[in-house]
């Protein structure tokens, strides 16, 4: 310990305001996704680990609260798609993205944006189908119902 009694100055992890090595430090499960920034709040970090079922290890996470460690292998589905990462270090914060990508190794990375399926083109996707009288009339159908109640022949003039 440092003078003053602060085991975080001037250690050998560098000063009080360098990077604090926890070594291997456990934290809480849903406390690292928010740091590494897979969850926007604890609360959804913990929704993620109860709903769609984090894999730590291979082993599925009992809680939102079972520790975790640098050397740990999470498996866990968001979004689209299957992360896997390898927890490097425990974090202190939620910091900004580059730092939060320092947290872990990204075993199963997403696919390139060009590596995606193309959305469908408009313009070649047939129409949605529509129940006959809902919804907006065609302008087929706006011509007949001008038609019947009198009010031109049609012709745009």
């Amino acid at each position: 310990m440092a003078a003053g009694g602060n085991p975080r100055s001037d250690g050998p992890g560098g000063d009080a305001s360098g990077p604090v090595s926890m070594g291997d430090a456990a934290i809480r499960l849903d406390k690292w996704l928010f740091h590494a920034r897979f969850a926007k709040s604890r609360g959804v970090a913990a929704r993620l680990v109860s709903d769609t079922g984090v894999r730590i290890n291979g082993a599925r996470a009992a809680k939102s609260a079972q520790s975790v460690r640098p050397g740990d292998v999470l498996t866990f589905a968001l979004g689209p798609h299957v992360r896997v990462v390898r927890i490097l270090a425990p974090g202190t914060r939620r910091g900004p993205a580059p730092e939060a990508r320092m947290l872990y190794e990204d075993l199963a990375p997403p696919p390139e944006p060009g590596e995606r399926a193309p959305p469908p083109d408009p313009a070649t996707a047939p129409p949605a189908p529509r129940d006959r009288g809902a919804g907006r009339p065609t302008g087929a159908e706006r011509r007949a119902l001008d038609r019947l109640r009198g009010r031109g022949d049609g012709s745009g003039d």
